[in-house]
């Protein structure tokens, strides 16, 4: 599962430049980043280049002098690449509180993969009563039960293009160790 998330994300970027997909003279885009070193995930070196964007689309690779676009992204200087898996974020609460996803998309992370070394889901009563016993600099409400119900989804909230949530059993795991008494 994990080989076919990065492989869509890869292919995103790295068929136009493997296909060497040029646009033709005068074609428009809503962003064109120009002059960039194009980085497409293959392990290939980094190429000069120019990459044109149509709504969520990687439309064109290469040299895109004559074509237009809303708008311009100056890349001179600039690495250019497909976005970055997060493999073991930690992000759930601070996504929970402030779903924006700053701290991560300023450093080009696009898909975040939650739930190393607990889950959001499901829980028990005593899980949500621990689970608010123990905020820290974080403090929300623990208002869901299922991990679908859970704001780590973020499904609505967060502006990233993809997130996904592996349910480790740990946290479930913990709960019901705690609960069984050594005997001698």
């Amino acid at each position: 599962m994990l080989r076919r998330i990065y492989g869509y994300l890869l292919a995103a970027l790295a068929v136009p430049v493997a296909a060497g997909v040029w646009a033709p003279r005068g074609e428009r885009f809503d962003v064109l980043i120009r002059g960039g070193t194009v980085y497409d995930g293959t392990g290939a070196p980094g190429r000069g280049a120019d990459v044109g964007i149509r709504g969520d689309t990687v439309a064109a690779v290469g040299d895109l002098s004559s074509a237009r676009a809303r708008s311009l992204v100056d890349a001179r200087g600039l690495a250019v690449a497909p976005g970055f898996i997060n493999m073991l974020s930690w992000s759930t609460e601070s996504l929970i509180v402030d779903g924006r996803s700053q701290g991560e998309i300023r450093q080009g992370v696009t898909t975040e993969i939650f739930g190393e070394g607990s889950s959001m889901g499901p829980l028990t009563d005593e899980m949500k009563r621990r689970m608010k016993e123990e905020q820290a600099d974080f403090k929300y409400d623990v208002r869901w039960t299922t991990l679908s119900e859970s704001p780590a989804t973020c499904s609505r909230r967060c502006p990233m293009p993809t997130a996904r949530v592996w349910s480790i059993a740990t946290s479930s795991l913990k709960t019901s160790c705690s609960k069984v008494r050594r005997r001698s």
